[in-house]
């Protein structure tokens, strides 16, 4: 589930396409199969400790990642990526 933070705020739920990466952009699946929501590039990544729980902030907006499946490896995420 993606959450976009602050003014006129929106939920997108669905599959995450793409990890996080500082440079390219989060693409998530709609469960349609059909469609997709593609952000801006990723600027920061940060991710809580307890939890799959990620702060992003992407060229025009702020986003909050919460993974509930694995389905991606997302270990490797903060490789590469600045964390402040």
């Amino acid at each position: 589930m993606l959450r976009k933070l602050g003014r006129g705020g929106r939920t997108i739920s669905g599959r995450l396409v793409r990890a996080p990466r500082k440079g390219s952009v989060i693409v998530i699946e709609f469960s349609d199969g059909m469609h997709e929501y593609v952000t801006t590039p990723v600027r920061r990544v940060l991710k809580l400790a307890p939890g799959e729980i990620f702060y992003i902030e992407t060229m025009n907006s702020r986003y909050r990642l919460e993974v509930h499946t694995r389905e991606l490896a997302l270990d490797d995420v903060m490789g590469g990526s600045s964390n402040t």
